[in-house]
């Protein structure tokens, strides 16, 4: 149950106009963006950020997306990892196999060398206190250049923000981000928890 009472999507759309072409594109608008609408400008600043962090630059976008899964799960944020999971999938063309063995990275056949690297620093990112280590930095820096593991730790520092919003607000999870996850997630430990 959401901690704040986000706003309508009337609301929102007026304190946020520009978000109205994703709703005109049949997009759902996520919980989270209706609270945060109540600061705007963070909104509006928050936009761009993580455009720049999740759709520019030279990972792919479907690791980008794992990054963010399991980084999420280690924080707790059962929210971020229905989205994550979700969006690996429908935005950024993961398939289901990878979706669902992700917490498997370290033995699949499904993933790199190279995206162990990258999974095994968000893993310990996300845990308090930080776990991540100068080994795991120099395994990185094998198989990624140093603007690449920028944007990887970019990825985890922008869900750091994410996790916290909305584990902390409780915000409640749409229907299909829902759905995704009872069908892919859930075999990995993954509820609705307080974001029914």
């Amino acid at each position: 149950m959401n901690r704040v009472t986000p706003l309508s999507t009337d609301e929102l759309l007026e304190a946020a106009p520009y978000l109205a072409q994703l709703r005109d594109a049949g997009v759902t608008i996520p919980t989270s963006f209706h609270v945060l609408g109540h600061r705007p400008r963070v909104l509006e600043a928050f936009q761009p950020f993580f455009g720049s962090i999740m759709r520019e630059g030279d990972v792919p976008a479907g690791l980008k997306q794992l990054i963010a899964h399991v980084v999420s799960r280690s924080a707790g944020c059962l929210y971020c990892q229905a989205h994550t999971g979700h969006f690996a999938h429908t935005l950024a063309g993961e398939t289901y196999d990878r979706v669902e063995a992700v917490w498997a990275f370290e033995t699949s056949e499904l993933f790199s060398d190279a995206e162990r690297t990258a999974l095994r620093v968000a893993r310990d990112s996300g845990v308090v206190p930080n776990a991540a280590s100068d080994e795991q930095f120099e395994d990185l820096a094998r198989y990624w250049s140093a603007s690449e593991i920028v944007e990887i730790v970019s990825v985890i520092s922008m869900f750091g923000f994410l996790n916290r919003f909305n584990d902390t607000l409780a915000n409640e999870l749409e229907p299909d981000a829902v759905e995704f996850s009872d069908a892919h997630l859930a075999q990995s430990g993954w509820t609705v928890g307080k974001h029914a």
